[in-house]
């Protein structure tokens, strides 16, 4: 099975997730911004980093790059796509996701350990999880506060996907910080599940979002 791993200038967690992808048996290959035709690929997640240093706003010239059209493409075919932290952003930019990742409510950069709450498990990324299972990741960001003005749209239609559990560092609407597309089968979430893929790295609540994608594309 076949993960395309978006890369724009500036990524710079493109590795990390490319490391994931392989330690739960996917193939993973790394897709340049100019590239379209995605077509060929089972899913694609687009990672995090500064894409072309965050100039303007985070994601806003990543989402009118070729590839993007190529990402729009995919989700017509109801392949799973995935967006972290950064690749959040830009999802969020291009309309696939709803809401805005915004200025922290602290407009610093704020990179820490976080508990979490995972609010859905019907995504591909989050199914291998319980609803309301606590798990640890970290967070990496200074434009990760989410805001919408449909909150209770968002969580009649059960798009809410990560909760933050024992605080709400970035200030964001009833502490969102990963949502998905009516369909789950498009997710951004702020908190890095790569960095949290191996227990030696802090915790391995992680791995589950990569795994997830494996059982999801075997299934179909």
């Amino acid at each position: 099975m076949r993960v395309g791993v978006i890369r724009f200038p500036g990524s710079n967690c493109d590795r990390d997730v490319y490391h994931a992808l392989k330690l739960v048996g996917a193939e993973p290959e790394y897709i340049w911004w100019d590239l379209e035709d995605l077509s060929y690929l089972d899913a694609v997640i687009i990672p995090g980093g500064f894409s072309y240093g965050d100039y303007l706003r985070a994601g806003a010239i990543a989402a009118i790059t070729p590839v993007m059209d190529g990402v729009r493409e995919l989700v017509k075919e109801e392949k799973p796509v995935l967006g972290i932290c950064n690749g959040a952003q830009i999802l969020a930019e291009v309309g696939l996701v709803p809401g805005v990742f915004t200025v922290n409510q602290y407009p610093k950069f704020n990179c820490k350990w976080t508990k979490l709450k995972v609010k859905t498990t019907r995504t591909p990324f989050t199914s291998l999880y319980k609803r309301d299972e606590i798990i640890k990741m970290p967070i990496a960001h200074a434009e990760g506060r989410y805001y919408t003005n449909n909150i209770q749209e968002l969580w009649d239609n059960d798009q809410v996907v990560l909760q933050f559990y024992s605080e709400n560092p970035n200030g964001s609407i009833d502490g969102i910080t990963g949502v998905c597309d009516k369909s789950g089968l498009v997710c951004a979430v702020m908190p890095h599940p790569e960095r949290a893929s191996e227990a030696i790295l802090g915790s391995d609540d992680g791995i589950k979002f990569f795994k997830g994608i494996i059982e999801y594309i075997n299934r179909g």
